[in-house]
């Protein structure tokens, strides 16, 4: 919620001058805060906004009056993951516009608008028959950062990093928090960034489509798995499922922990 956001701003920008900050400040919120408030306070703080915009109409026809060639194609150092089509996303495109939001009112910016572009898969389309007229899923960023468009994007999704372990967190251990005691809860984040570590560790480890994968699936597919222990000539044995899906990544995690460090 943008409820009280614009003080909240305020505290935090003569927080972080009051602790030495001298350089260029930008504020960096989602959508909740695309804001005349939130943007007001950054003006008149004398910071920088960048801010995630909702795709209404107005936006989306900015986004589309942007030509073909004015795209920049982008490769991220890691992927993101895309919550709508929950798949993750390697690649995609910037542009950016000229827009005022807030159009019609006393409070109407004028700033740059950055968009980044991903392409819809069709699951249905049959290789060779490539669609006509693509279409594109939009993330708006409003900002008035005095950075180039690339960095200037990249460090407005930087944080969406975080975003996403958090939520795969939440997703798992941090769920709830089990006591009331503070020193209890500490312990058991202490555990669960430890837990994340090691799952992300394995899917790296047993590669392929695992490597990206979120800490639920690599718990699902290779982790939770169903199996049969058995004891044979002083030897433990262990039977798992015939015709496995995730063999090949369980085998690659296995073998990459077995082997013997050198």
């Amino acid at each position: 919620s943008a409820r009280g956001a614009a003080s909240m701003i305020a505290e935090a920008i003569t927080t972080a001058r009051s602790c030495g900050a001298s350089g260029e400040i930008v504020v960096r919120a989602d959508s909740a805060f695309y804001t005349k408030t939130v943007i007001t306070t950054c003006w008149r703080r004398d910071v920088r906004f960048s801010v995630t915009t909702r795709i209404d109409a107005k936006i989306r026809t900015a986004c589309d009056s942007i030509s073909d060639d004015q795209w920049l194609d982008i490769k991220y150092p890691r992927a993101v993951f895309d919550e709508d089509q929950q798949r993750w996303i390697s690649d995609a495109q910037i542009a950016e516009t000229v827009y005022t939001a807030f159009a019609g009112t006393r409070h109407a910016v004028t700033a740059r608008l950055i968009v980044r572009r991903i392409r819809r898969d069709d699951p249905t389309q049959i290789p060779g028959q490539e669609e006509l007229v693509p279409t594109y899923r939009y993330h708006a960023v409003f900002t008035d950062s005095p950075f180039t468009l690339v960095q200037a994007e990249s460090q407005h999704r930087g944080p969406a990093i975080i975003e996403q372990v958090n939520a795969d967190l939440i997703a798992g251990p941090l769920a709830h928090l089990p006591s009331r005691r503070f020193s209890a809860n500490d312990a058991w984040l202490t555990c669960a960034a430890i837990a994340h570590n090691l799952t992300r560790t394995a899917g790296h480890l047993a590669a392929g489509p695992q490597a990206g994968a979120r800490p639920a699936t690599i718990r699902t597919r290779i982790i939770n798995v169903a199996a049969r222990i058995a004891h044979r000539a002083r030897t433990i044995h262990l039977h798992l499922p015939e015709h496995w899906p995730w063999q090949t990544a369980f085998d690659n995690l296995f073998t990459a922990v077995q082997a013997t460090p050198g």
